[in-house]
């Protein structure tokens, strides 16, 4: 299992003229053509040739570039001035956005070639990147299966090597969940981390950009052009970014958090590898210990009572009247209900009604208000438990990649992937799935991802335990075969 040139080390090749940012570009678009089968790419940026040519210069004038040349691939629902936005739906299969995410302006900023825009589950409702209206991306691990999602575009493009670095969404999981399916490193920041400005909402409260990469040098190196407060996101964070990976030292005596609700139903592979993984933790000196946080059991309830109503009044915008697509009608009513009923994709239909219902006079405090209330419950639980730990640890999916079709015709199986991942975001936690093991399935490697979680703010750490267990040689990063 090839580990491919980093974006650390591609950045330090453009630095000292070992290669250019427009043969990295040249390299990249040849090995996204070679893996159209993926379906990973939906499209490419006209501007990134231009903005590769313009880093020599840039570098020449004397610019801190620590992302020179890095060629990079954002999810499409990121905005990038001049390129299609269409969140994976067929209502924004035209859209081209007019201004630049503030997450993506500060990695061109650093030198970083915006190469384009990944596939998705539609408007990031989805655990598998089926729901896009481009189609479903493949898993590159095993073409069959699915890569997880919503963000399975970014995480297959750099599980294959199309790409060292990649941006996703992550709203109950759509970072770490495709992470550890694909068998790479997927963050999900402290809420505020990372501006939110440019993002297409699905979920407000609980939506966070995150990165995906091979090395914790890598998740370093993009946290510390993408973390900081942004003047034009109101819930951004004061908190100035000084991230660096760790080494083995860093993990002795480091308090683990085992959460026993995490540990039934998983599979037998998964389950091995955390027992792996917490071996290699004691080992390394840490202190191991079981935590019960039993509000977790109502977490995939509280979390879809919040995120469909908040979704129902985010995609209400969406309506044909200003942007976007239009079906006519004999009236603004019908134009309307026929561009939503044939702009949107089922689940996101589905999404929406449940929203809608929940919000509505007479549910509102059934329903939304009830759910408000646990997610509080569980964010104190977790204060509670990082009293007594510096860590939590959960497999970051129960099982490994499924395959394609096993799950659509039952919403609730697949909002049920999410269980492992989705109460971090209602607490509103950094959490990192570590690409920890495999499993083995019907004779396919099948990668496992285990997720960390840490107290808010705390993203530096998860950061540094990643590194530390690179140092023992027992992360499980790389290319998958074939790519």
């Amino acid at each position: 299992m090839p580990v491919p040139p980093t974006a650390a080390d591609l950045a330090r090749r453009v630095q000292s003229g070992d290669t250019t940012a427009s043969a990295l570009l040249d390299a990249t678009l040849n090995r996204i053509e070679a893996a159209r089968n993926l379906n990973a790419v939906v499209s490419l940026n006209e501007g990134a040739s231009e903005q590769a040519g313009q880093i020599h210069r840039r570098l020449a004038a004397g610019e801190h570039l620590p992302l020179a040349g890095v060629p990079i691939l954002v999810k499409d629902n990121i905005s990038v001035a001049g390129t299609r936005t269409s969140c994976g739906s067929k209502i924004l299969a035209s859209y081209v956005s007019p201004y630049t995410a503030t997450a993506v302006a500060r990695l061109q900023a650093a030198g970083a070639v915006i190469v384009g825009k990944a596939n998705m589950d539609e408007f990031a409702m989805g655990s598998s990147t089926e729901s896009s209206a481009y189609g479903p991306t493949l898993n590159p691990w095993d073409t069959g299966r699915v890569p997880g999602g919503s963000s399975g575009g970014s995480a297959a493009a750099v599980a294959a090597g199309l790409t060292p670095v990649a941006l996703g969404s992550d709203t109950g999981g759509s970072v770490r969940q495709p992470a550890s399916l694909c068998g790479v490193y997927g963050l999900k920041p402290t809420y505020g981390r990372i501006s939110r400005y440019g993002l297409v909402a699905y979920a407000s409260s609980l939506d966070q950009i995150g990165p995906f990469a091979h090395t914790a040098e890598d998740l370093a190196l993009l946290m510390n052009v993408l973390a900081g407060q942004d003047p034009l996101d109101a819930t951004s964070l004061d908190a100035p970014p000084a991230f660096a990976p760790g080494t083995p030292e860093d993990l002795r005596g480091l308090r683990v958090g085992v959460v026993k609700e995490s540990l039934a139903g998983n599979t037998a592979g998964v389950d091995a590898t955390l027992q792996t993984t917490l071996d290699a933790l004691r080992g390394a000196g840490a202190t191991i210990a079981e935590v019960s946080l039993p509000e977790l059991k109502y977490a995939i309830a509280a979390y879809y009572l919040i995120a469909m109503p908040e979704a129902s009044s985010n995609l209400a915008r969406y309506d044909g009247m200003v942007y976007g697509a239009r079906v006519a009608g004999s009236d603004v009513t019908e134009a309307m209900t026929l561009t939503r009923e044939q702009g949107f994709g089922p689940e996101v239909q589905r999404r929406i009604m449940i929203g809608t219902y929940a919000l509505s006079s007479g549910y509102y405090d059934a329903y939304y208000s009830k759910a408000m209330k646990v997610r509080r419950l569980i964010a104190n639980r977790f204060a509670e438990a990082f009293g007594q730990f510096d860590v939590l640890v959960t497999p970051t999916s129960p099982f490994p990649a499924f395959r394609r079709g096993e799950k659509t015709s039952d919403p609730l199986a697949m909002y049920a992937a999410d269980v492992d991942t989705v109460a971090i975001n209602l607490a509103g936690l950094p959490a990192l799935s570590v690409p920890a093991g495999f499993e083995t399935v019907n004779g396919v490697t099948l990668p496992v991802g285990i997720q960390f979680i840490a107290p808010a703010l705390q993203d530096e750490r998860l950061v540094r335990l990643a590194g530390g267990l690179e140092g023992l040689g027992f992360v499980k990063a790389g290319v998958a075969p074939g790519y």
